[in-house]
């Protein structure tokens, strides 16, 4: 499906998490792949995918630098679903990681690490929310991510804190145990504090968004 397609049956009004999973699914898959950090959302997205292709792709990013907390996560959460996460390196041993400028700039570590891992893909899938910060409050669960000229599912756009917290307790999920310690967003380590929303993210610098998440459209309806 290249740009010049419309969304099609795609609604703009906001539907089911689960629903906008199947459909990109069944539109896109095998060449969709569901970008993980290991934070809450992605335990709620992964069960989902899990539950309606487990041969869904899911990837993630290891900068070298990741809290021990959230390679423990990534262990359960791969043990729960016999899952194996695709890992594309962003390490940059000799480089300090304060600052996260050569990281997560548009033309960072972090950024070149998520071009591979789209190679040769027609959608993904990430776990943006409205909630999560100022610069993500008009994000839709259907995107054009015009960058690199393939669509972008968010499906927990419009979700609440609480509805994540609701389905990860009722399903019994695995999630990342820095949540319980004040850590609403988890980056790196060295860039990373408690904090709310994404206040924690890149603490005491004017940076507020992360490079992996920028020139994307909305998507039009037919």
């Amino acid at each position: 499906m290249n740009g010049e397609l419309a969304v099609g049956s795609w609604q703009l009004a906001d539907r089911a998490p689960r629903d906008v999973l199947a459909d990109a699914i069944e539109r896109f898959h095998p060449k969709l792949v569901m970008a993980c950090s290991f934070q809450k959302e992605e335990s709620v997205l992964i069960d989902m995918l899990m539950e309606i292709e487990p041969s869904a792709r899911v990837f993630t990013i290891d900068t070298g630098v990741l809290f021990p907390e959230t390679y423990e996560t990534w262990k359960a959460v791969e043990d729960r679903y016999g899952l194996k996460v695709e890992v594309y390196d962003a390490a940059s041993p000799d480089r300090p990681w304060t600052g996260g400028d050569h990281c997560c700039s548009q033309t960072g570590a972090k950024v070149a690490a998520l071009e591979q891992a789209l190679s040769g893909v027609d959608a993904w899938i990430t776990g943006v929310r409205r909630e999560q910060a100022p610069t993500r409050a008009t994000v839709r669960q259907v995107e054009r991510d015009e960058r690199r000229a393939i669509w972008k599912f968010n499906p927990l756009a419009a979700w609440t804190d609480k509805d994540v917290w609701s389905y990860i307790a009722e399903r019994e999920l695995p999630y990342n145990p820095l949540h319980d310690q004040g850590y609403e967003s988890i980056g790196c380590a060295p860039c990373t504090l408690p904090g709310s929303g994404r206040e924690g993210r890149w603490a005491g610098q004017d940076k507020t968004e992360c490079g992996l998440h920028v020139d994307v459209q909305p998507g039009q309806v037919a």
